[in-house]
């Protein structure tokens, strides 16, 4: 890409991406073609297989509060009485990846509808069914979806993703990163949530950089 550009590593069952999706929204509003957003999927418990136990349920409520307190976004506390809920972020992940071979903009609104069904709706997006009942929201066929979903290619092709995360040395989500083409180095916009009255101008304040040294 070359041209200013933004590049957001972020994870749809990660709750301070959540509390970063009216940013996003901002960013887009303000911006649009302008300063296209791409999106990575981080990898935030891909692959897990533990069943979530009651000192793990305490810790991420913690989270969901302070998340809540800063963004002021909704959270269905409900989602707490769930029994052996396993906290795998890799198929929700995977859906992103589906829908972003059709278009990037469409993976960043997927992103926030699964942020959605999971926070505010208490719905099971590590449930192939309840993705491809996204999916099927935003145009897709839910077999076809299902079928590319399951996929070793698409698994692969997320996998990537967690490796250009770990790569780039991106550790925590949300991370925003902007720069002009891929062989130029970039510049840090946030690593963790801000709110839109701090992001904008930050952003302001590149922008006016690219041109001075231009």
């Amino acid at each position: 890409m070359n041209k200013p550009h933004l590049i957001y590593f972020a994870d749809p069952m990660c709750s301070w991406c959540w509390g970063f999706s009216p940013v996003i929204d901002a960013i887009q509003a303000k911006y649009g073609e302008q300063l296209p957003i791409k999106l990575i999927v981080g990898g935030l418990r891909p692959g897990n297989q533990q069943e979530m136990d009651e000192p793990e349920k305490a810790d991420i409520r913690g989270h969901w509060q302070h998340v809540h307190e800063a963004s002021n976004q909704p959270f269905d506390y409900n989602f707490f009485n769930r029994d052996h809920f396993v906290y795998d972020t890799e198929p929700a992940a995977r859906a992103i990846v589906v829908i972003r071979r059709q278009s990037m903009q469409l993976a960043i609104q997927a992103l926030k509808e699964i942020q959605h069904a999971f926070y505010a709706n208490n719905i099971d997006v590590t449930d192939i069914k309840e993705l491809a009942a996204i999916a099927e929201k935003l145009g897709f066929n839910k077999d076809n979806f299902k079928q590319e979903l399951l996929s070793e290619d698409t698994k692969d092709e997320t996998w990537k993703d967690f490796a250009v995360t770990h790569n780039s040395g991106i550790r925590g989500f949300p991370t925003l990163i902007a720069g002009v083409n891929d062989d130029q180095q970039y510049t840090l916009i946030t690593h963790g949530f801000q709110v839109s009255t701090k992001i904008i101008p930050i952003l302001e304040n590149w922008q006016q950089h690219l041109v001075s040294t231009q």
